[in-house]
C-alpha cells in the first residue's frame, strides 16, 4: 500500500487527550474550550502528527500540555512569531496558536497585527476573559474602563481593546466570534477557522472565575441570553430575541434597532454577508458604537471571511523564482544599489 493510498486510523476525542493533570482553576472557561479543541480534530482528518499547538504565557497557554498533539510553550506574546516561522518552513502542517487578552494583545499585540496582515494560514485562538489570570487579577487590555482590579484599585483609565476591530484593521482575512459556554456554537467557529484558507481570528469569550467571574454571563445565562446575543448566519437577516422578534436595519451605512412588531418584517432587516467589508467594520463595532441610541445585541459568529494569497505561498513562489536565477546574479550590484557616489 503506497503512502497515498494509506488510510489514517479512526480517532476520537481521547486520542487528542495526554495524561497531564490538567491544572486549571475548578470551572475555569479554559476546560470547555479544551474539551471542544478535542472534540472537532477527530473530523479535520489531519494525523497527529501534522498538528502542531503553539502558545505564549497565561493561563490559556498551558493547552499544548493537554493536548496529544506536536505542541510548544513558547515566550510571552511571542506564539505568533514562532508559528509563522513553523508556517513558513513546514505549511504542510496544521499550526493552531492559543493565546489570550493579555499575552496576545499587549506584550504579543505587534506580533498579532503583523500575522494577519501577512496572513499565514494558522488559527489564532484568542481566550478574552478581560483580566489577567495567571498573575492573579491585574486588569487586561480588554478590561473596562473603571475596571477596579489589584493594580487599579481607583479604577482602569485605560480605553479598552476590541480585539474584532483590530483584527480588521490588521486586514485579517477571516475574523469571529464565540464564547465557552455554548459548546456547539464553538465547535461551529473552530471547524470554520480551520476550514478558512488564511490566518483566522477567533475571539473566544472565556470565563475567568476566579479574577473576572460573571464577565460574559448576560451573553450566556438563558434568562438575558436571547435579548443580548445575535448569532451571525450567512444569507439571514440579523434578528434576535426569545420570539425572533427583533432585529437590525441598515438606515444608510447605520445600524438601528427594529421590533417586528411595529410593521416592519424579516425582510426589513440587515442580511449578513461575511464577504461585505464595509458591513463587517459596523459589525464589529456594534455593541460599542457611541453614536447608538439604543442599547444593541452582541454579535457571535462569523464577522468576515475573505480568501487571499497566503504568505508561506507568496514565499515559496519567491524562492523559485530566485533559485530559477540561480548563478546569474551580481552580488556586487545588489549591496551597492542603484544609488552610487563618487567621492573627488
Amino acid at each position: 500500500m503506497s503512502s497515498v493510498d494509506k488510510v489514517l486510523p479512526v480517532l476520537t476525542a481521547k486520542d487528542f487527550a495526554t495524561d497531564q493533570e490538567v491544572r486549571w482553576c475548578p470551572g475555569c472557561g479554559d476546560y470547555s474550550i479544551l474539551a471542544q479543541v478535542q472534540k472537532i480534530m477527530p473530523g479535520l482528518g489531519i494525523p497527529r502528527e501534522n498538528i502542531v499547538i503553539i502558545s505564549g504565557i497565561g493561563c490559556s497557554s498551558r493547552f499544548p500540555y493537554y493536548m496529544n498533539t506536536y505542541g510548544m510553550h513558547s515566550i510571552h506574546g511571542r506564539a505568533t512569531a514562532i508559528a509563522s516561522g513553523l508556517k513558513a518552513t513546514r505549511p504542510e502542517l496544521s499550526v493552531w496558536i492559543v493565546t489570550g487578552d493579555g499575552d496576545g494583545l499587549s506584550i504579543g499585540g505587534n506580533h498579532t497585527i503583523h500575522l494577519l496582515r501577512r496572513n499565514f494560514d494558522v488559527n489564532l485562538l484568542l481566550f478574552n476573559n478581560q483580566i489577567y489570570g495567571l498573575t492573579k487579577g491585574q486588569y487586561s487590555p480588554t478590561s473596562e474602563e473603571q475596571k477596579v482590579t489589584k493594580s487599579t484599585p481607583f479604577g482602569s483609565i485605560d480605553h479598552p481593546f476590541n480585539p474584532l476591530a483590530l483584527a480588521m484593521g490588521a486586514d485579517a482575512s477571516f475574523i469571529a466570534r464565540t464564547m465557552d459556554r455554548d459548546p456547539k456554537h464553538l465547535q461551529e467557529m473552530l471547524i470554520r477557522s480551520h476550514q478558512h484558507k488564511g490566518a483566522s481570528f477567533l475571539e473566544i469569550y472565556q470565563n475567568c472565575n476566579i479574577f473576572n467571574d460573571g464577565a460574559f454571563e448576560i451573553f450566556t445565562e438563558k434568562s438575558t441570553k436571547p435579548e443580548e446575543v445575535l448569532f451571525l448566519e450567512q444569507g439571514k437577516p440579523l434578528l434576535f430575541g426569545a420570539a425572533k422578534d427583533k432585529g437590525i436595519r441598515i438606515d444608510g451605512m447605520r445600524p438601528v434597532l427594529t421590533d417586528l412588531k411595529d410593521g416592519f418584517s424579516a425582510d426589513d432587516c440587515w442580511i449578513h454577508d461575511e464577504k461585505d467589508f464595509y458591513k463587517a467594520q459596523i459589525l464589529v463595532r456594534l455593541f460599542d458604537d457611541p453614536r447608538q441610541e439604543n442599547h444593541m445585541p452582541r454579535p457571535f459568529g462569523v464577522f468576515f471571511a475573505h480568501e487571499r494569497a497566503c504568505y508561506e505561498d507568496v514565499m515559496a513562489l519567491q524562492i523559485e523564482e530566485a533559485q530559477a536565477l540561480r548563478g546569474k546574479g551580481n552580488l556586487d550590484k545588489l549591496l551597492r544599489g542603484n544609488e552610487v557616489w563618487e567621492i573627488q
